[in-house]
C-alpha cells in the first residue's frame, strides 16, 4: 500500500509566527493552539483535512542562503496564484522580500520572514 501525503512540516524558531504569516498568504487559518504561543513547539494550518503546512520550534536554526552560499536551502513551497503582480504585492505586506535572483517568468521567488525561499506560480502557466 502506497503511503499518502499528509503535510510538510517548516523548521523555525518562532512556529507560531511563521504559521501566522503563510496562513495569511494562504488564507487557510491555524489550528488551535496547544498553550501560550511563545511556548508552542508545533502547529499546522487548518486545511480542512487536506494535506497542510506544519511548523515546528528549532532553535538556532541558520538561514538559507539561495541560491548559493554556505547555508542551502533545505525546501521551498511552490504556491499557486492567479495574477502574480497582485500575489507579489499581498506577500510584500505581509513580510515577504523579493529574491534578487529570479530564473523564470511564470513564477517569482520570495524570503518568508526568517528566510526560506518560496515561489509564487502562476496558475495558467503563462508568462507576465
Amino acid at each position: 500500500m502506497p503511503a499518502r501525503y499528509r503535510l510538510v512540516a517548516i523548521d523555525c524558531p518562532d512556529p507560531v509566527a511563521l504559521a501566522r504569516f503563510y496562513g495569511a498568504l494562504t488564507g487557510l487559518a491555524l489550528a488551535p493552539l496547544e498553550g501560550p504561543a511563545d511556548a508552542v513547539a508545533w502547529v499546522e494550518l487548518d486545511n480542512h483535512g487536506a494535506p497542510t503546512i506544519a511548523f515546528q520550534r528549532v532553535p538556532g536554526l541558520p538561514t538559507p542562503t539561495w541560491p548559493e552560499g554556505p547555508q542551502p536551502q533545505r525546501l521551498h513551497l511552490d504556491l499557486v496564484v492567479d495574477d502574480l503582480d497582485a500575489s507579489e504585492a499581498d506577500a510584500l505586506a505581509l513580510g515577504a522580500t523579493l529574491a534578487e535572483h529570479q530564473p523564470g517568468t511564470t513564477f517569482r521567488v520570495f524570503y518568508d520572514p526568517i528566510g526560506h525561499p518560496f515561489c509564487l506560480v502562476l496558475a495558467d502557466g503563462s508568462g507576465d
